[in-house]
């Protein structure tokens, strides 16, 4: 999770260098903006790292219902093979 967090909060710095270098202004002119911008990308990366959950919980209980649904479907079609020949007698 930390990992998601810092990667986007030096994301938004980068950012921030990035805004500065194409207007060509000095980088350290207003040094305030530089948490923000980090805050910005470290709330951005919190909020992906709550996306990604959500996208793996969801994941594994569709697997999870998926693997029930073929296992009831085998015992089905293994019940019924050794039925196979009874219905007619």
């Amino acid at each position: 999770m930390v990992n998601k967090i810092l990667f986007w909060s030096g994301f938004g710095l980068a950012v921030r260098f990035w805004q500065l270098g194409i207007e060509m202004r000095p980088f350290f002119s207003q040094p305030w903006a530089y948490p923000i911008y980090g805050c910005i990308g470290a709330s951005f990366g919190y909020w992906m790292q709550g996306v990604e959950h959500n996208q793996m919980r969801y994941l594994r209980e569709t697997r999870d219902r998926l693997l029930e649904k073929r296992r009831r479907r085998a015992e089905r079609e293994q019940g019924n093979i050794g039925n196979i020949g009874s219905e007619f007698q």
